[in-house]
């Protein structure tokens, strides 16, 4: 790995420093990095998911906000907008120097700022944030005991992780004048990346975030992850993923369109990542992997494929009783379903014959919710089985393989 200083020109014409590390040989391709508010270029964070990247054959460049780190300029003079600006002439000092960035990464505020800077920087095919809020005032929550004083007086000294600053009511009006209108017309892929447990911005936002953007776009939980990603090993899975999910968008990478058939509608694709147990699995507008447990080899990025299958069986029969109980008026408040797989063998299997001394099992438990009398719940159960997915697995299934045409 290269590591290379650079120095470019920010927002208000504040020489800003930041850090371009290059892969041995030719980049796979470049990924500019945005750090969290107040953050900085050089936080763990950072500069363990960019190394990580780099390991994968991306170059990846980040930098100190106008203000923060090594840069120029004054922090209480810079807002929201600013950021914003600042991310555009990165992306511009890139493609000038070295070659236009084509994934955008974004961490907590610097994500926010990902997304609204997206739509000015065409170069980019991709948008990974990570712990972001959709709405840019969210970060308000952070001094939200001094914002009348700052409404009132103009500016209050807050402390913002552990660290003196001055904010100004300019960066108030900033934030609360952004809109998330650009969300739904991004134009291009986007990973949202959010640990359930984050105290500092509510994976609701990741749902809105979500909610908001059309596809491609895809979810990955951080389980136990904190806001700042300060284990090494959450760091490094977050690069892992971003680095999988970005090859499909990368002409000329392993694993990239260039190299698979069109996806139709109905269809899935699945080819190996990593020629071990990786898979990477594409519909026509969601892409996800697969892969093994790592007590079995794999890499642990995404759910086994029984884990795949019991979750088809589950999702189908979520949707089919909410199908049902809509049609029905049923007060069916919510519906979910615990789902287990598992082999008999012979006495212990009353399925089991001579000539199938073994069958598979798949146990399947519905919780239903709701203020539901005795035949509602006894008609759902039933309802259940006639799932699409449960009768297909129930019923005579044929099997077509074939050697595809090169």
């Amino acid at each position: 790995m290269k590591k290379q200083k650079i120095e470019f020109t920010g927002s208000n014409n504040d020489k800003l420093a930041g850090l371009l590390e290059l892969p041995e040989g030719k980049p796979a391709a470049f990924a500019l990095f945005a750090h969290c508010f107040t953050c900085g270029k050089d936080i763990a964070s950072a500069s363990r998911i960019s190394r990580a990247l780099v390991a994968k054959g991306y170059a990846v460049m980040r930098f100190d906000f106008t203000g923060l780190g090594g840069s120029d300029g004054d922090f209480e003079n810079t807002n929201f907008s600013s950021n914003v600006e600042d991310l555009i002439a990165a992306a511009n000092y890139l493609e000038s120097e070295w070659l236009a960035p084509a994934i955008l990464i974004g961490h907590s505020l610097g994500g926010t700022a990902v997304l609204r800077a997206a739509v000015d920087i065409p170069s980019s095919r991709g948008i990974v944030t990570i712990g972001s809020p959709a709405e840019a005032d969210h970060v308000a929550k952070q001094f939200a005991c001094e914002i009348d004083t700052i409404k009132q007086s103009g500016e209050a000294k807050v402390r913002l992780a552990g660290r003196p600053f001055t904010i100004k009511k300019q960066f108030l009006d900033d934030i609360q004048a952004q809109s998330t209108d650009h969300l739904s017309r991004l134009g291009k892929a986007l990973l949202v990346m959010h640990s359930p447990v984050d105290t500092t911005v509510s994976i609701n936002q990741a749902e809105k975030i979500y909610r908001a953007a059309k596809h491609p776009k895809s979810f990955v939980s951080l389980d136990q992850a904190d806001h700042l990603l300060s284990g090494k090993a959450d760091a490094e899975y977050v690069a892992q993923i971003i680095a999988a999910w970005s090859s499909r968008l990368i002409e000329g990478t392993e694993g990239s369109n260039s190299t698979q058939q069109a996806v139709n509608s109905g269809e899935v694709y699945v080819e190996e990542k990593n020629q071990n147990f990786t898979q990477n699995v594409v519909s026509d507008h969601h892409f996800w992997l697969a892969d093994e447990p790592l007590t079995v080899g794999g890499n642990d990025l995404g759910p086994d494929p029984y884990e795949h299958l019991l979750a088809a069986l589950g999702s189908c029969t979520t949707m089919t009783l909410r199908m049902y109980a809509k049609r029905k008026n049923i007060p069916l408040k919510r519906a979910a379903v615990k789902l287990r797989h598992y082999r008999q063998h012979g006495s212990d299997c009353a399925e089991c014959d001579e000539q199938h001394p073994q069958v598979d099992v798949i146990d399947r438990e519905i919780t239903l919710i709701g203020d539901l009398d005795q035949s509602q719940r006894d008609k759902l159960m039933s309802i259940a089985d006639r799932c699409p997915v449960h009768r297909t697995l129930m019923g005579k299934l044929l099997i077509n393989t074939k050697v595809a045409e090169k």
